[in-house]
């Protein structure tokens, strides 16, 4: 994380020529199709932050340590990290220090070994060399050096992601465009698809990145912070932020973005005045719109300032030894970025509800005789705009849902759990249960609504076109009686 300062900008010098010669080579492959979703993260950064003109230790580790030592702490931490938000994704920094001090860099490896061996994936971007440095890559040669080990290393682990640097700030968009685009040419072992190009500036736009065809192939990497910028409302910064996107937000991972965690702010309140709580809810609902992942800044390190720790630290650490443990500071800040992954958590804007139109008969999806009671029919009826023919879809993971009543709240449900042909459909308080779960199989404009446990389709019996009819789940078949379309109300 860099804070904006008035800087004193040198001249800005040529590219090396060597990258600028490598450029030219580089070819144009077909745009990258990504699903940024599933990078669920955190920054594991040094405490004082990651601008270093030394090796990069990151908090909870010591230089003293050794491979296996650093293996056993970073698995301490990512249980603590997957049990509590999900993480699957850690950002961790290198700069070319840490990578030729040979006996660190074998014992640091502990840690991305040990995140890509339980399916991590990690993410290693460049730190420039000490703040003094400007934005800028000092020492190039040094910089390939470093990179050329890293991408002979980890270029064939799948689970290994490369960020050329971190925030490009010194540079013009020109010459940042060339200096990455010569990074790809030269260092090859490392696919495109799986390095992560930063935009302009501190990294924070994306659109020159995104519009030039040189990286067509690879990922995006975007950061956002309130500091950025004067205060905004909260419509002003989603605006801002998907502006800066640019057309490239399927590609785009929000490597860095945070926020407040250690002054009881409430990232659930959709109508707070401050601005940070405003900032985060909207880059939250931004990455959610895009279906983007991020790495949040930071879950350990950063910046202490005057309190020992980096304010925006998701977790505070304890422990010692190998036996260290994460705790979340703001469990509302969590919740506000598990919902930026994808996660229905805290108090993210209410799923709609809809009509369900059976297409046999054009009848709605209806509770019998309604009441609320757990074991109430589900049947079709004709369309009144009743709250018991509205239904709210919500996600159960794995691409299935649960369908619940807005009437009653109670859960679309096979009765007892089940698989036979002809069960019955009723509405029961939510559970987990597979019963409860349905898969929406597209046909067209029509779905069916597959049931997760039995692998069988809701069903109007007998096609019948009559008010009242109750549903049952029936081996799937292309009967229009199985088909189902849903209409916001």
């Amino acid at each position: 994380m860099t804070l904006i300062t008035a800087l004193r900008r040198s001249p800005i010098a040529l590219v090396v020529t060597a990258l600028t010669a490598a450029a030219s080579l580089v070819v144009c492959a077909p745009p990258a199709q990504a699903a940024t979703s599933q990078f669920r993260g955190m920054n594991w950064a040094v405490l004082g932050d990651n601008f270093s003109t030394g090796t990069l230790v990151p908090q909870g580790l010591s230089q003293s340590d050794n491979n296996a030592t650093v293996r056993a702490k970073a698995n301490a931490l990512y249980d603590d990290l997957a049990s509590t938000m999900g993480v699957n994704t850690v950002r961790l920094p290198i700069n070319t220090h840490t990578v030729a001090n040979t006996t660190w860099w074998n014992a640091y490896r502990g840690a991305i070994d040990a995140a890509t061996e339980r399916g991590f994936k990690v993410i290693l971007a460049y730190w420039e060399d000490g703040a003094a440095s400007g934005g800028r890559i000092t020492n190039t040669a040094a910089w390939n050096t470093m990179w050329s080990s890293v991408t002979n290393t980890y270029g064939s682990n799948s689970n290994v992601y490369f960020e050329p640097m971190n925030e490009p700030h010194g540079y013009s968009s020109a010459e940042w465009r060339d200096v990455a685009a010569g990074w790809l040419a030269y260092h090859y072992s490392a696919p495109a698809g799986r390095v992560l190009i930063g935009g302009t500036g501190y990294s924070q736009d994306l659109r020159d990145i995104c519009n030039d065809s040189r990286f067509n192939s690879t990922l995006l990497s975007f950061h956002h912070y309130a500091f950025f910028y004067s205060a905004m409302t909260y419509d002003a910064f989603r605006s801002h932020i998907q502006t800066r996107l640019g057309n490239c937000a399927s590609r785009a991972v929000a490597t860095e973005f945070g926020a407040p965690m250690s002054t009881g702010l409430n990232y659930a309140d959709a109508n707070s005045s401050d601005n940070f709580v405003r900032h985060i809810r909207a880059m939250a609902q931004v990455m959610r719109d895009n279906q983007m992942g991020g790495t949040y800044w930071p879950a350990l390190g950063g910046k202490p300032g005057t309190i020992g720790y980096d304010w925006y630290s998701m977790y505070a650490l304890s422990g010692s030894g190998t036996d260290l443990h994460l705790t979340v500071r703001n469990t509302s800040g969590a919740d506000r970025i598990r919902y930026a992954w994808g996660d229905n958590v805290g108090d993210g804007p209410a799923s709609p509800f809809y009509r369900l139109t059976v297409r046999h008969s054009g009848k709605a999806m209806d509770v019998q005789q309604p009441n609320t009671d757990n074991g109430a029919r589900v049947g079709q009826y004709t369309y009144n705009g009743n709250a018991w023919q509205q239904w709210q879809f919500q996600d159960a993971g794995s691409g299935y849902w649960r369908v619940v009543s807005r009437h009653s709240g109670k859960c679309l449900d096979v009765t007892s759990a089940s698989t036979a042909d002809g069960a019955e459909l009723i509405q029961y308080t939510c559970g987990t249960g597979a019963n409860q779960q349905f898969q929406m199989v597209t046909n067209g404009s029509w779905f069916q609504l597959r049931a997760r446990h039995s692998g069988k389709c809701v069903d109007v019996p007998a096609a019948s076109t009559a008010d009242g009819v109750i549903l049952k789940q029936y081996a799937c078949n292309t009967g229009t009686n199985q088909q189902w379309s849903r209409t916001a109300v």
